[in-house]
């Protein structure tokens, strides 16, 4: 029995309260508040549950075993842990005193069925014209960043869009934890690590991606950028790197920018203001915003290209996609659409969108030249 199995043997003992939900395709998310408060988000609705974990003990060892699979360990100069299940979830845990109720716990279910473009299609992620536009800036090898909230679907996004990639590029994916489940040939895995209980022996994504770039890769993909990484990642993007994609945490598209020159700050780099704007309007081709809604769907909402800073020095967008309310009058209802915005697309001459003009079909007003 290898090693892998042994771990999920143990899971499914020390986790067994909670078992079900772990087994349960529909439950996307598994919340601990406590041993005896354990919440579930199911079909996006999130529940509280009769599960309990028999005492604060039996909650502690399962978190010990669960961390063992990754190499960690609980400890007071480690309060906050990541680490992931044997099948690819993700384990987030906050120990007390930072967490006031006790030992904290979130595990995020990763999606054994893995979404493919049409799929995103039937449960309205996108529109068709949307996905062919998306296929044809990966093809093209346009840099990607997908924006988002927590739990809107950032990773999944990611997921459908990598799948575009041809198979004999040599794609790189950095990730904090890994969670990314790309279907690629040539595919690289890094992932990083945090300091053992004496300070020592710690891998920030900034070292890995610095690393990356030795490795030759045709494309670098990175699960979420949240630090000083983000400078590297916008030079790596500005010198040759093309066909980079990302996550981040924001609520627009123009958050998103925003948010990323904070992050590039964050670095031990000084750079002028205005010089760094002109670098990440030049780095970033594309953002995708993805939104969760009340009603626990997700879905893209907005899909902008970056234009070159205006005279004033701000960021400009040109929305591609938006999400509109349309008075439908067969059923007289209000429905809402991902819908192109008329705009055409400024990579419309480029000579990788050109080369790729047999791939147009809804997308040919888009990427048109004609007036």
């Amino acid at each position: 029995m290898g090693k892998t199995s042994i771990f999920e043997a143990t899971v499914e003992h020390f986790l067994a309260p909670i078992l079900p939900f772990l087994q349960d395709a529909e439950v996307s998310e598994i919340m601990i508040n406590s041993s005896d408060e354990i919440y579930i988000e199911r079909a996006g609705k999130v529940v509280k549950t009769d599960a309990r974990f028999e005492d604060d003990d039996a909650l502690l060892s399962a978190v010990n075993n669960v961390l063992q699979y990754t190499g960690k360990r609980l400890s007071p100069e480690h309060p906050l842990i990541d680490s992931r299940l044997p099948d690819g979830s993700r384990v987030h845990v906050i120990l007390p005193p930072l967490c006031r109720s006790g030992m904290c716990v979130t595990i995020r279910k990763f999606a054994k069925v893995m979404f493919e473009a049409e799929h995103l299609v039937e449960l309205g992620t996108w529109t068709r014209q949307a996905m062919e536009y998306m296929r044809i800036c990966v093809l093209a090898e346009k840099n990607i960043l997908v924006a988002g909230g927590t739990s809107s679907g950032k990773t999944c996004l990611l997921n459908v869009l990598s799948s575009v990639v041809p198979h004999h590029q040599r794609v790189v994916v950095i990730e904090d934890s890994a969670e990314l489940k790309l279907q690629q040939d040539h595919l690289i895995s890094l992932e990083a690590r945090a300091a053992d209980r004496w300070g020592r022996g710690e891998v920030t994504i900034r070292e890995l991606f610095r690393s990356s770039l030795r490795l030759r890769p045709d494309r670098i993909i990175i699960g979420e950028v949240r630090g000083g990484e983000a400078l590297d990642v916008i030079q790596a993007m500005t010198s040759g790197h093309a066909g980079s994609m990302s996550t981040l945490h924001a609520n627009m598209a123009m958050d998103a920018l925003n948010r990323m020159e904070t992050l590039a700050m964050m670095s031990e780099i000084e750079l002028p203001l205005q010089a760094l704007r002109a670098q990440i309007a030049s780095a970033i081709d594309v953002v995708v915003q993805m939104t969760r809604f009340s009603d626990g769907r997700r879905g893209i909402t907005q899909i902008s290209e970056i234009l070159p800073l205006g005279d004033d020095g701000h960021y400009r967008l040109q929305d591609v996609f938006t999400y509109v309310l349309k008075d439908d009058q067969d059923e007289g209802e209000r429905r809402e659409v991902l819908e192109w915005t008329g705009n055409k697309s400024r990579f419309t001459q480029e000579p990788r969108v050109q080369i790729l003009r047999d791939e147009f079909d809804l997308t040919k007003p888009i990427f048109s030249a004609d007036k």
